[in-house]
């Protein structure tokens, strides 16, 4: 038997991911079950999204240099993101809390961080056309790679928590932030 990516319980999600165009043709926000989507679903929901520009275009904007983020949909299972990434843009390590998620870059790429312990974090850069899925266990930091960089994210159940982490004295913290605060650096945890 065959294990697809998306299936797959992989310990870095974004080494894992597809393409968009493997994605396209599953879930769009008028097919949702109405319930909570599994990975392999929102990895289809983000995907279908990203590769139709039509549903977000209206939504971009770099004009402030900061990473601009808009909420697509938003109901009683899942919600989907449009962010759009700068170089100098990064959200600082964190979680999902409950949630699960995926990630489909439109347009551009994006590195995504994962924490490492005692070594510098592991880097995967994601470019576009690529979309991966996470559970809620995964920590991570996503930084944008190059100007015009966009990406459309989607989690189930919808976020309402997210844990921020910075590291004082050697000693690891996570911080419970809303799902509508600015993610952001703590500190210079690299």
């Amino acid at each position: 038997m065959t294990v697809s990516p998306l299936d797959a319980d992989v310990r870095i999600p974004a080494r894992a991911a597809h393409r968009l165009v493997d994605v396209n043709d599953g879930l769009s926000l008028d097919s949702l079950p109405g319930r909570d989507l599994d990975r392999r679903e929102l990895a289809e929901l983000a995907g279908g999204m990203a590769a139709q520009q039509h549903l977000w275009d209206e939504h971009v904007d770099f004009a402030s240099g900061d990473r601009h983020y808009v909420s697509l949909h938003r109901d009683a299972h899942v919600d989907v993101w449009l962010l759009c990434w700068s170089p100098q843009n990064d959200t600082g390590w964190h979680d999902h809390d409950i949630s699960s998620g995926a990630v489909a870059v439109a347009s551009g790429s994006l590195v995504e961080h994962n924490l490492a312990i005692d070594r510098p974090s592991l880097e995967t850069h994601v470019g576009a056309g690529s979309v991966y899925s996470f559970g809620p266990d995964h920590i991570h930091r996503l930084t944008g790679l190059e100007p015009g960089s966009v990406s459309v994210h989607a989690y189930s159940p919808p976020l309402w928590r997210m844990g921020q982490y910075s590291l004082t004295d050697g000693v690891l913290r996570r911080v419970s932030v809303s799902y509508a605060d600015e993610l952001r650096p703590l500190d210079d945890m690299a």
